[in-house]
């Protein structure tokens, strides 16, 4: 089978492996769609612990090509998503539901082969059968809709309350349709450039500020004179985690949805203390594709806006070059198989 494999950081190529058979308790998906993430960018350059070499692909979709033993058949030929958490499903936290505490925990993209391959083998406990009416460009992106549900539930959220979604990534347009469905108000997406601003006004932004060009903190005050009820930041970067703090409202809220690359920060502990701000880590959202796929199959979230390329895997060093350097316009590559 056709895959990419980074053999080490900085070293990625396009070659053929052996289709691999599925140990028990694993499907064989045949990948139908599988969408290029910024943190798989993280795992080419060596800033995330990966097993290299490696095939990386954490967003996609397919089709159930075989099982292992102890597994039911009845999956066979089925359209599928699935998580990529393998655990143990035997300790305290798997039987707590909390599969990313488990102390065996590996997932698919990462420390196991991920998507970006013509077959994937998964666990059969994390599929989720979709319905024939959901594209598979666009179940490829349960994934990350699944963070941005996570990210949203963990923040407390509720109808009318105002939001700031700082960054308009593949992750800040996911929760921005989120909260737009959820009935939020006066949504407000920022971001450094206007790159992606049209897409968040198409999704539903109803106010977009580029920092670059305007300044933030005036427009926001502006907007939500009495700062804002839940604000999410979607970069991990320290200077838009400091401002987020900044502009939430007294007894308000800051969920920290972006990834920091383990980089240390310094932050006003005051903004914190004195405002009784709750601060919220959303690192961890597993178990969301199954609601992720029902919101988009029954057309309550539509994310049309996202799929801005769809590309063959011979063009992964185009893909993963436009998801480095974000041109215009662009938010997600799907590798269509």
């Amino acid at each position: 089978m056709k895959a990419v494999v980074i053999n080490k950081p900085g070293e990625v190529f396009l070659t053929e492996k052996p289709i691999p058979e599925p140990p028990a308790g694993f499907a064989r998906i045949k990948v139908a769609a599988v969408a290029v993430c910024a943190t798989d960018l993280e795992v080419i350059d060596g800033n995330i612990p990966a097993n290299y070499p490696l095939t990386p692909g954490h967003e996609w979709s397919g089709v159930v090509d075989a099982v292992g033993d102890d597994c039911d058949k009845e999956w066979i030929g089925k359209r599928v998503i699935g998580s990529n958490d393998v655990v143990c499903l035997k300790c305290d936290a798997c039987r707590s539901g909390d599969w990313r505490y488990c102390k065996d925990f590996e997932e698919i993209g990462f420390k196991r082969d991920g998507a970006y391959a013509e077959y994937v083998i998964v666990p059969t406990y994390g599929l989720c059968e979709i319905e024939d009416s959901l594209p598979f460009e666009k179940a490829a992106l349960c994934e990350p809709l699944g963070v941005a549900l996570g990210s949203v539930e963990k923040s407390g959220a509720k109808f009318g309350d105002t939001c700031m979604i700082m960054g308009a990534g593949s992750i800040g347009l996911c929760i921005l349709a989120v909260v737009k469905a959820m009935g939020l108000r006066k949504i407000v997406v920022c971001a450094t450039s206007s790159k992606r601003l049209d897409i968040a006004k198409e999704l539903g932004a109803d106010k977009v500020i580029a920092t670059r060009e305007q300044d933030l903190e005036a427009e926001m005050k502006k907007y939500h004179p009495n700062g804002t009820d839940i604000i999410i930041d979607a970069t991990g970067i320290e200077s838009c985690i400091q401002s987020c703090l900044r502009l939430a409202r007294k007894g308000g809220a800051v969920v920290l949805a972006g990834y920091g690359r383990g980089k240390m920060m310094s932050i006003r502990v005051d903004d914190i203390h004195i405002n009784n701000l709750k601060l919220i880590g959303a690192g961890n959202n597993w178990n969301m594709h199954k609601k992720a796929a029902q919101l988009m199959a029954d057309g309550i979230i539509d994310l049309s806006p996202c799929v801005t390329n769809i590309m063959s895997l011979e063009e992964y060093d185009k893909a993963l070059d436009m998801a480095r350097n974000r041109p215009q316009g662009f938010v997600k590559a799907i590798f269509k198989l």
